[in-house]
This record gives structure tokens, C-alpha cells and sequence, in this order.
């Protein structure tokens, strides 16, 4: 499955901003490892999930295979249910529980649901935190590895604020991460990134410094932070984005810093960047955050 990291579409364009959540996951079905990708999806008419699972077999006619489920709001029958789809010959089965989940701006509950994918009797993907009741719904045992969460990316639409949620270590909670920032007005503009309430990087003086990066401490942990906003301060309003990178642990080189920091950032507008070579760092053991703003005014 290829799964480009550029935007493909100009939310200007759509008759409504859509927020998104892709999560990445690998996870072993069928003898093979294979990304799982889950999307969920929200507009002013609709919210959606939808699980696709690659295909290993080279004679395929499908890439990936895709259960798509609506979760519109007037349907509350449509917050819990099962569905089954085959790949590669395997049978899976998907169930969920959404009528209880909290939400906290996304699309992607926060809280009091589960998702369930299982294969040959194994639950190789469980995503929310009612794991018991989904056990027991699914009457299937847990696999003996657990999916691996590769990357997250989100778009999300706002004026001046942007938040969204990762887990740097998987042995602890999930951090809340907001992006603030004050680009209008008669002040230079400025840019704050917070990490569980406390302000890790303050930009001033931003339109010199729209593209950058730096390491932060997060529970005494290395994460390295990525931004490019020029589109913010150069660029007509929704017409683009602004992108920050999220990935754990500690520069491994400083020719990896130099690829990652976009000194030569090609067609700026385009919602094209040299950020997005980082996409070959997330190929690695570690999880990387993709975070894409708009503002809208």
C-alpha cells in the first residue's frame, strides 16, 4: 500500500473541512506482517472509520483490502456492530463499540470504546481502552504480539490553536500537544508548542524562522520537533498548511537533522515539503507524528 504523506487535496476546495486521523499500524495476519491502516474521518455531515489491511500476494488485483464503517450521528445502531472482509483468502473480522466513546476535538475517541480486528481466532489489532469488554465480545484470545503503531498523521482546521494526542512511550500515557500561534496583528508573529500543559518551544520573530527543529525533554525522554509554517505567514489563507513532526529519541546524525530541516523548501505553497523525506526515519523502529494545520479564518 503506498500512503503519501503530501496533502492531496485543498480543504478550500471541499464544500466542508474534513478532519482526519490515519493511523498506521504493523501487525501479523496470516503468517505476514502487514500494515493495517485505520482512518477515521469527521465532517459536518458524517464521521467514519475505515480499517484497509495489505495484501503480501503479487498476483492481486487489490493492494490493500478496506472495511469501511459509518458512525453517523442520528444512527446510534451504527456505533456498535461487526463486519467480515477477506485478504489474501484470510477471513477478518472487525468489531466495534462507539456508543459510550468520548471525543476531544477529533474525529479519533479519546476514551470508552473499543476496535477490534481479529484473525484465526486472535485479536491482531485492539485500538480504545475497553479491552475486557471486547475480549468478550470477541471471544477470541490476545495474538502473542501485539500491532506495532508506525506512524500517525492528522489534519485539523483552526484560527489560531491546533491540538492532537501521541504516546512517545508506549509504557506510559498519551501526550496532549498543542500548537498555538499569533500571526495577525500589528506584534511580530509567534508560534508556542506545548506538550502536557507546559510550553517546550517559543518562536518569536516567526517569519525568520518558519522552518525549524529542536529536541525537547518529554518525561525526561528525547523528542525531536519539526516545523514549517511558511504557508501560514506567505501564503493566501487554507490555500496550505503548516506541518509539524513529532518523532522520539535523539538525532541520530547531523546529516539526519540537515534532511529533516528543509533549508531549500522547493515550491512553498504546494503543500509540498522536504519535510516529508522524514517519512524514510518512520520506516524505523520508531513512531513518528505527522501533524498537518490549516488555518482558517
Amino acid at each position: 500500500m503506498s500512503l503519501s504523506l503530501n496533502s492531496q487535496s485543498d480543504p478550500a476546495t471541499h464544500k466542508a473541512t474534513q478532519s482526519t486521523v490515519t493511523c498506521v499500524y504493523q501487525t501479523h495476519i496470516g503468517g505476514y506482517w502487514r500494515n493495517v491502516t485505520v482512518l477515521w474521518s469527521k465532517n459536518m455531515m458524517n464521521h467514519s472509520l475505515s480499517i484497509s489491511v495489505d495484501s503480501v500476494e503479487s498476483d492481486s488485483s487489490q493492494t490493500h483490502h478496506t472495511c469501511k464503517i459509518d458512525l453517523k450521528p442520528w444512527h446510534f445502531w451504527t456505533k456498535k456492530g461487526y463486519k467480515t472482509f477477506e485478504v489474501d483468502g484470510n477471513q477478518l473480522d472487525a468489531y466495534w463499540d462507539l456508543r459510550s466513546a468520548k471525543f476531544s476535538g477529533s474525529p479519533e475517541p479519546c476514551s470508552d470504546f473499543y476496535v477490534a480486528l481479529v484473525s484465526e481466532e486472535e485479536v491482531v489489532l485492539l485500538l480504545g481502552d475497553y479491552k475486557k469488554k471486547a475480549y468478550k465480545r470477541t471471544k477470541a484470545r490476545p495474538a502473542l504480539v501485539d500491532g506495532v503503531l508506525f506512524y500517525k498523521k492528522e489534519h485539523v482546521f483552526g484560527k489560531k490553536c491546533f491540538s492532537t494526542r501521541a504516546k512517545f512511550d508506549h509504557r506510559k500515557r498519551e501526550n496532549e500537544i498543542v500548537v498555538e500561534s499569533s500571526t495577525m496583528g500589528p506584534r511580530d508573529p509567534e508560534m508556542w508548542i506545548s506538550i502536557d500543559g507546559i510550553v517546550l518551544i517559543h518562536i518569536k520573530n516567526l517569519q525568520w524562522k518558519f522552518r525549524g527543529n529542536q529536541t525537547v525533554l518529554v518525561n525526561k525522554q528525547p523528542v525531536q520537533v519539526f516545523w514549517d509554517v511558511h504557508a501560514w505567514l506567505f501564503c493566501a489563507p487554507g490555500s496550505s498548511n503548516g506541518l509539524f513532526i513529532f518523532k522520539p529519541g535523539a538525532p541520530d546524525t547531523d546529516d539526519d537533522k540537515e534532511e529533516c530541516s528543509s533549508k531549500d523548501g522547493g515550491s512553498d505553497c504546494s503543500s509540498e515539503s522536504r519535510y516529508y523525506s522524514t517519512l524514510s526515519h518512520s520506516k524505523a523502529s520508531h513512531f513518528c507524528l505527522f501533524l498537518y494545520a490549516w488555518k482558517i479564518e
